[in-house]
């Protein structure tokens, strides 16, 4: 294909980033998929990909997977963020621990990643960050203090990092999803719920349990991972690609809203949504 891309993408064992990593192979990019067990990507090398093991909080992980690329490739052209989670609970619930393990994981170890690999996409004149955020980016819901910090940490910090790499003819995109059906609720509510048992938040949790379940469980409640991989696909064939790229279900309802009404009315609709929608 004409503008073949050598291609990183992080978190690509499962979701949204699996997803994405074997359809930029279909589309003839070279696309090297990271996570920490690199056996769970063993299709994406039968596809034509490549497999690295790597935890985006491990820096000789980073170095290695880097280095090994320009061995093999002798460039990058496309870093893509995806690796991440949602730690979910109360302030009072979480542990420091746990904060900042959110923090290294959604916002540090992706900077260390892209700082590895910015020297060599300035030697080349060219490259493209794309960082996976989230809806929750721009807009917030109870016992998500760690998660959406992170995630409004990283709108900021990309944001930045483009005007800093324009220069360099690198440019720094931003995906925010919606509610795609991925392991991502499962994974954010059970920790939030064991940890809340008995507590003064019990109930709010319960609350935010079942409209997460419900948000990923019934039919039709969330959006598939194709649709934020077509969104990576813009962003990666794009000449000039969108800053932003939003979608999934309510992303574009939710963050319109927030833009438009007063924080205590929006307040009052995210309430309403935890109290209603069970």
């Amino acid at each position: 294909m004409q503008n073949k891309k050598v291609i990183l993408i992080t978190g690509a064992s499962s979701g949204m980033g699996h997803h994405a990593a074997l359809e930029l192979i279909r589309e003839g990019h070279i696309v090297y998929g990271a996570a920490r067990r690199a056996d769970k990507m063993q299709d994406l090398v039968q596809a034509g990909g490549h497999a690295v093991a790597m935890d985006v909080t491990d820096e000789a992980q980073i170095v290695s997977a880097v280095k090994r690329m320009l061995d093999e490739q002798g460039r990058i052209d496309v870093l893509i963020n995806n690796a991440g989670y949602g730690l979910y609970g109360a302030l009072e619930d979480v542990p420091m621990a746990d904060a900042r393990r959110q923090f290294d994981v959604n916002l540090f170890g992706l900077a260390r990643l892209t700082k590895e690999v910015l020297p060599h996409m300035r030697g080349q004149g060219s490259g493209r960050i794309i960082n996976m955020s989230s809806m929750g980016g721009r807009i917030y819901f109870p016992l998500g203090t760690w998660y959406h910090a992170s995630k409004h940490a990283l709108e900021g910090w990309s944001d930045s990092l483009r005007l800093e790499l324009a220069p360099h003819g690198i440019h720094v995109v931003v995906i925010e999803p919606g509610a795609i059906a991925t392991e991502f609720g499962e994974v954010m509510t059970e920790s939030m719920v064991e940890r809340a048992i008995g507590g003064p938040y019990a109930e709010m949790t319960r609350l935010m349990a079942d409209v997460t379940k419900a948000s990923y469980e019934k039919p039709n409640a969330s959006s598939p991972p194709s649709v934020i991989t077509r969104l990576i696909s813009k962003a990666v064939n794009s000449a000039r690609p969108k800053t932003r790229y939003a979608g999934g279900k309510y992303a574009k309802l939710l963050m319109g809203l927030r833009r438009w009404v007063s924080d205590r009315t929006f307040d009052r609709v995210v309430m309403g949504t935890v109290r209603n929608n069970r």
